[in-house]
C-alpha cells in the first residue's frame, strides 16, 4: 500500500479509480472531481460512531465502527471490483485517516492495487485553494451588457480551439435574478471550487483563457477570492452591441420558459428595479410583448452592469462595437483583437 499526495492525485488523475470513502452526505458537500463514492459508513452510521466518541469514548467509538463495518466487507469488495475492474485504485477519507486506512486494508487482501491520499480530502482542499492564488492564468475577460450572447460566444470561441472556462456552466446559473430558470441545481460552493479548478487543471497556463466578466456571486455561488482577484485584474475586451438587437435575443433565450417562472424571477428584484417599472413588466408579459417586457428589465440591468464593471481594476479596457449580434463574427474579431494586442 503506497501513499501518495494531493499534488500526485492531481498530476496522475486518470491513471486509477479514486474511491472517496466518506459518508454520501460528505461527498454531495464536496468531493474531487472524477471520484467514485466507496461508503465506509452511511450517513446515519457516521452519526452513531461519532456520537458514541463524544459521549462514551473513542475506544467505544471504535469497537461501534468495527461492528457496522465487519457486516459489510463483502459488500466494500464487491462495490470496489465494480467500480474499478482493473483493481487499480487510491482511496482518501477526510484526513487519510482510519476510515481509508481500514478499506485500504482490506482492498489489498482482495488482492487490488491500492494508494492512499495522504492527508485524505482536507490535503487536496487546501491544495486547491492555494493554486487559485498561485496560479498564474493568463486570463483574457469577455465583457459585455446582459444581452450580448456572451454564452454562445464563449461557446464558439471553444470549437475555434480557443481556452474557455465557462463559470456560469459550472454554476449551473446564468447570473441574474433570472439565472436558475431552465438550469439544473447549483452545486454546493465547495464542489464549484472543485470542478473549477480541475478545469483549469486541463488548460495550459502558456495560453489565454477566455472567461466572461462576472460579479463574485453567481446565484449562489461565490467565486474563489484568489481566481476573481486574478481575473478581474487582467484585460477585458468590451462588448457594444445594440439595445435592441439584445433584447431581441434576450426574448429568443427567455420565450421558451414558462410565463409563471419568469413573473416570479421579476418579482424578486421589485425592490431594486421599481414597482412601476416592475408592474409595466408584467403586464408586457400579461399582453403577449415579451420584448417590452424584456426591454424594461433591461434597462435596470444596464445600470447593473455599468456599476459593477466601474468597480474592477482591469489592467485594459478595450471596447469592440459590433452593429449586429452575429456570433460567429464577432468570434472572429475578438481573437484577431486578442492576437493584435498579444494577449
Amino acid at each position: 500500500m503506497k501513499r501518495i499526495t494531493a499534488a500526485e492525485i492531481l498530476e496522475n488523475a486518470g491513471h486509477r479509480v479514486l474511491l472517496d470513502v466518506r459518508t454520501p452526505a460528505e461527498f454531495l458537500q464536496g468531493h474531487i472531481p472524477g471520484a467514485k463514492n466507496l461508503p465506509l459508513f452511511s450517513d446515519e452510521e457516521r452519526v452513531i460512531v461519532g456520537t458514541i466518541y463524544k459521549q462514551v469514548n473513542p475506544e467505544q467509538a471504535f469497537l461501534k465502527g468495527l461492528d457496522l463495518a465487519g457486516a459489510k466487507m463483502s459488500w466494500y469488495v464487491k462495490e470496489a471490483l465494480k467500480l474499478a475492474p482493473n483493481r487499480k485504485v487510491a482511496l482518501h477519507c477526510w484526513r487519510g485517516g482510519q476510515r481509508s486506512g481500514s478499506l485500504a486494508t482490506l482492498l489489498s487482501f482482495a488482492k487490488f492495487d491500492v494508494e492512499v491520499l495522504q492527508g485524505g480530502y482536507k490535503a487536496y482542499r487546501h491544495q486547491v485553494l492555494e493554486q487559485f492564488s498561485l496560479r498564474n492564468n493568463k486570463f483574457v475577460v469577455l465583457g459585455g451588457k446582459t444581452g450580448s450572447g456572451k454564452t454562445e460566444i464563449l461557446k464558439q470561441l471553444a470549437l475555434l480551439g480557443e481556452q474557455v472556462i465557462d463559470l456560469e456552466k459550472l454554476a449551473n446559473h446564468k447570473g441574474s435574478a433570472f439565472g436558475a430558470i431552465g438550469e439544473a441545481p447549483q452545486p454546493r460552493v465547495e464542489q464549484f471550487e472543485n470542478d473549477l479548478f480541475s478545469e483549469l487543471q486541463k488548460l495550459d497556463v502558456t495560453r489565454r483563457i477566455w472567461v466572461e466578466n462576472e460579479s463574485r456571486t453567481i446565484g449562489k455561488i461565490a467565486i474563489p477570492v484568489g481566481f476573481f482577484d486574478h481575473f478581474k485584474a487582467s484585460p477585458m475586451i468590451q462588448l457594444e452591441i445594440p439595445f435592441e438587437e439584445r433584447i431581441r435575443h434576450l426574448a429568443a433565450v427567455y420565450a421558451i420558459y414558462p410565463k409563471e417562472e419568469l413573473t416570479e424571477a421579476l418579482l424578486k428584484i421589485t425592490k431594486r428595479m421599481g414597482g412601476n417599472n416592475v408592474k409595466d413588466a408584467l403586464e408586457a408579459f400579461e399582453a403577449g410583448d415579451v420584448e417590452q417586457a424584456t426591454a424594461i428589465a433591461l434597462h435596470y440591468y444596464d445600470k447593473t452592469y455599468t456599476h459593477a464593471t466601474g468597480r474592477g481594476n482591469f489592467s485594459s479596457i478595450i471596447e469592440m462595437n459590433s452593429e449586429k449580434l452575429d456570433v460567429p463574427a464577432i468570434t472572429h474579431q475578438l481573437i484577431q483583437i486578442a492576437d493584435e494586442n498579444g494577449l
